[in-house]
Order: C-alpha cells, then sequence, then structure tokens
C-alpha cells in the first residue's frame, strides 16, 4: 500500500457509523434524531439499551484500532503513519462522508487508534474515565478528563526518559482538542448543570 493512501483508508475505517447501523438493524429510530444526536455508545445506550451501547463502544473502538494496525503493516511499523492514520480515523469517525460529515465525538474511536502507539497511556486515560463516570455519573465529563489528559499521558509514558516522535505528539494534541472541541455543548451543560447522567432508558 502506498502510505499516502494510509490516511484515505484509515479515514474511510473511522467513518463506518456503527452506531447509527446498530439502532436501524434493532429496529430503531435514527439515533441522530433521538437524545443527544450523538452516535456514540453512550447516546445509544441511553435510547437503544446497554447492549447495543456496549457493541457501539467495541466496534468504534475496534475500527480505530484497525486502522492504526493496518498503518503499521503497510508501512512496515513507521510510528509516524501510525500516529497520522490514528488521527485520520478519530476525523472519520466525527466527520463521515456518510452521514453528510456529521457524526460522533471521537472518544471511542481515538482511544482504539491510540491503543496500538501507547497501550500504557490509554490504559491510564479508561481508568480516569471510569472514576469520573463512577463518581459523577456523566460519560461527557469522563471522556472530557480523559481526552484532556491523552496528550499528557503519552508524552510521559510513550517511551518514559524520552519525549515521543514529533509526529505522535502534534496528531496526538490535535486529536485531543478535536474531541474537547466536539465536547464544547456538553461542556456548557455541565456547567449549568442541565447535562444527561449515563443511564439506559431501555431494557434488553
Amino acid at each position: 500500500m502506498n502510505p499516502y493512501w494510509i490516511a484515505g483508508v484509515a479515514y474511510l475505517l473511522g467513518s463506518i457509523p456503527f452506531g447509527v447501523l446498530i439502532v436501524k438493524m434493532r429496529g430503531g429510530p435514527d439515533i441522530r434524531e433521538v437524545g443527544s444526536g450523538n452516535t456514540g455508545a453512550a447516546n445509544v445506550m441511553r435510547n437503544a439499551g446497554v447492549a447495543a451501547g456496549i457493541l457501539t463502544l467495541v466496534l468504534d473502538a475496534g475500527k480505530g484500532y484497525l486502522a492504526v494496525w493496518i498503518a503499521d503493516r503497510a508501512s512496515h511499523g513507521s510510528i509516524r503513519w501510525m500516529a497520522i492514520a490514528a488521527a485520520a480515523a478519530v476525523i472519520g469517525h466525527i466527520f463521515p462522508v456518510w452521514l453528510g460529515f456529521t457524526g460522533g465525538k471521537g472518544v471511542a474511536t481515538g482511544l482504539g487508534a491510540f491503543l496500538p502507539i501507547c497501550r500504557e497511556a490509554i490504559l491510564l486515560a479508561v481508568v480516569l474515565w471510569i472514576i469520573v463516570v463512577a463518581f459523577w455519573r456523566y460519560s461527557s465529563l469522563g471522556s472530557i478528563v480523559a481526552m484532556a489528559a491523552l496528550p499528557v499521558l503519552v508524552y510521559f509514558l510513550y517511551a518514559p526518559g524520552h519525549a515521543p516522535p514529533e509526529e505522535v505528539t502534534l496528531c496526538t494534541v490535535a486529536t485531543s482538542l478535536l474531541v474537547l472541541w466536539k465536547h464544547r455543548i456538553n461542556i456548557q451543560r455541565l456547567m449549568e448543570g442541565t447535562e444527561n447522567r449515563l443511564t439506559s432508558r431501555r431494557r434488553d
């Protein structure tokens, strides 16, 4: 594979709207028209049940991981192209061509995409998400904290004692900022006390 196609392949993988597809396959409505309108796992869980939400989470993370795995193989282990693929997969999830460039917020896809790049950083980010959600029951707050911490975690854990390659730092920071930008409305609602808590409205 020509390495310049890696970003395109990663984008297309990231753009697969699993949340929309899963809810439709279960006979539900367009997930973009209910709840928060987000295609991610939290909105799917609230409106289509726990099982659908978990499946969406796994597949969204999995497509990010697969995009970087392909980049790794196609570029013979080039961390530059792996980092670019990770960012491209998140961009695909947030701006999917199939949904008029209006998609999810990129958290699960981002965590899955950076897992092959720095496993330790992702594990700690997930722990942060779990702690925040366990205490405050806001999935969005957990996502904001985890993604805000991700560039710092990658910087210090990619190669302890050494700065990571520039491409890794740039792509991690860019991804984090993009995901945080997608959460701007959630941040406003959190400040106003009107944000939805993580609950499932439908039993499986």
